[in-house]
């Protein structure tokens, strides 16, 4: 998924989080149905369980499933979409991994903590800050069979037009139609790293203890 393992958030494009994250609320996705997705612009996605192909093409179905799910789940809208497509896709055994940690996180649980804490500043700059974030992959080819690599980029634009973005890839190993090793690698940067007056909190109500930085 997103950018699921390391300390990204607190580092993503070089800003801090906002601390008015903790005021944003907690609304719940309108849902995904796993089973009645159609794929030509309906929002959710098949289920993986539904396919029973050969092991090569099961592994590049749940790939291409997998990876549109996430495409299409909006982080302005909610975060729990992203998590609901984790807890459906992602093995309980699951190893995650990138370049830039030194040990894997092994356990859904584990992986899944990590997951949330990136998506929370995600989607509090969305709904409460006014940035544009939109997420884009391409395939990578391969002819391994329960392996599947994919480019990814992730691009917040502040409310003022300043842009930053963020690209790597994502390396797999499927166990049937779950992803039992997630690695990111070739982690790369660009533009220039968002500050408050790219955001437009400052046009908005404080929540109640919530103070202003001066």
């Amino acid at each position: 998924m997103l950018r699921a393992h390391g300390d990204v958030p607190q580092k993503l494009c070089d800003r801090p989080v906002p601390s008015v994250i903790n005021s944003v609320r907690k609304r719940k996705s309108e849902g995904l149905d796993f089973a009645d997705f159609s794929m030509t612009g309906q929002r959710g996605f098949f289920s993986a369980d539904q396919f029973h192909p050969d092991p090569y093409t099961q592994s590049r179905i749940a790939e291409r499933t997998l990876n549109a799910a996430i495409a299409h789940a909006d982080i302005t809208r909610s975060y729990e979409e992203y998590l609901e497509i984790f807890d459906a896709f992602y093995a309980d055994d699951i190893e995650g991994s990138s370049e830039t940690t030194k040990e894997p996180i092994r356990g859904k649980a584990g992986v899944r903590s990590l997951v949330f804490g990136f998506l929370v500043p995600l989607h509090a700059m969305a709904e409460v800050g006014g940035v544009s974030i939109s997420v884009r992959q391409t395939p990578i080819p391969g002819d391994v069979v329960d392996e599947t690599h994919s480019a990814w980029t992730l691009e917040l634009v502040g409310v003022t037009g300043k842009a930053c973005t963020v690209s790597w890839r994502t390396f797999r190993k499927w166990k049937g139609s779950r992803v039992a090793l997630e690695h990111h690698y070739h982690h790369r940067k660009s533009g220039e790293p968002l500050s408050d007056g790219d955001l437009s909190f400052d046009v908005l109500e404080p929540p109640t203890g919530f103070k202003r930085s001066s």
